[in-house]
């Protein structure tokens, strides 16, 4: 196996789609059927099930698209390591979802600071999913990930807080000064389908919510009455002033998570999690 024939692999298998991957990678479709197909031959395993409508996974191409993703996060980061070795001082790249984390990023990044020896964090602000493929494909070496909604599968992650959820709504509307909601109430509400975030290939699930990217773009809709959201509650600190956010007594609890690639060997990111966790 080669690192371009890996690359053709897994973007094969998360797009599931010949022409969709293709058109990522930048090429036709003929050279991505011969480099999958002739990894399948030295491999002498099927990797894809192909039929005249729809490509799937086999059993042993969800194993290789784990440990493909592995391989490719690995030498991404240790190119980008190897580019960073040149620059003075240790540096780190923390991967976040644009508008999380508020005063509890905050305290983790101050206490982290006050380490000895401490590295430079960069903070890498992302849309919806973007912090988990950058964690994958070594553009960042940890991230703060959000359970259920983000998946860790191929990481190693630790919790680090439990939160419930709240439904964010235009002040004027009249479920607004209610105490607490339940979850059949904010999804039922007809003038206020819920928001659609992208899945991690980019497209969106049908509905009739408006297709939402990030916390600005849905706050704006949200205030246009156009949709709402449930949300945890440290993503709805702040809002502004036209918003309210109502507990939601039976949503999920949502955990946040700080996750790292397996493989990591960067003594930054073992300090930071040891932060992060605590005693």
């Amino acid at each position: 196996m080669d690192i371009r024939e890996l690359r053709y692999f897994v973007a094969l298998a998360e797009e599931l789609h010949f022409g969709r991957a293709a058109e990522r990678l930048g090429i036709t479709q003929p050279p991505l059927s011969r480099a999958v197909a002739g990894l399948e031959r030295r491999l002498g395993v099927r990797l894809l099930e192909r039929t005249s409508r729809k490509v799937t996974l086999t059993e042993a191409g969800t194993v290789l698209l784990s440990e493909a993703r592995a391989i490719l996060g690995a030498v991404a980061a240790a190119e980008r390591r190897t580019r960073q070795a040149a620059r003075p001082g240790p540096r780190l790249v923390l991967a976040v979802k644009s508008g999380t984390g508020g005063e509890s990023l905050a305290k983790l990044l101050d206490a982290y600071a006050a380490e000895p020896g401490a590295a430079t964090v960069e903070l890498l602000l992302c849309e919806a999913h973007q912090h988990q493929e950058a964690l994958r494909s070594g553009e960042a070496d940890v991230a703060l990930l959000h359970l259920p909604f983000d998946s860790t599968d191929g990481l190693d992650t630790e919790p680090l807080y439990t939160e419930g959820q709240v439904a964010v709504l235009p002040a004027s509307h009249p479920l607004a000064g209610r105490s607490r909601l339940r979850l059949a109430e904010v999804t039922a509400l007809p003038e206020l389908p819920p928001a659609r975030w992208p899945d991690p290939g980019g497209g969106y699930p049908q509905g009739p919510g408006a297709e939402v990217r990030n916390l600005t773009q849905l706050f704006q809709l949200i205030a246009l009455s156009r949709t709402t959201v449930t949300l945890p509650e440290s993503a709805a600190t702040d809002l502004r002033r036209d918003l309210v956010a109502v507990p939601v007594l039976d949503a999920p609890p949502v955990t946040t998570v700080i996750a790292w690639p397996p493989h990591s060997r960067h003594r930054a990111v073992a300090d930071l999690i040891r932060v992060a966790v605590g005693p």
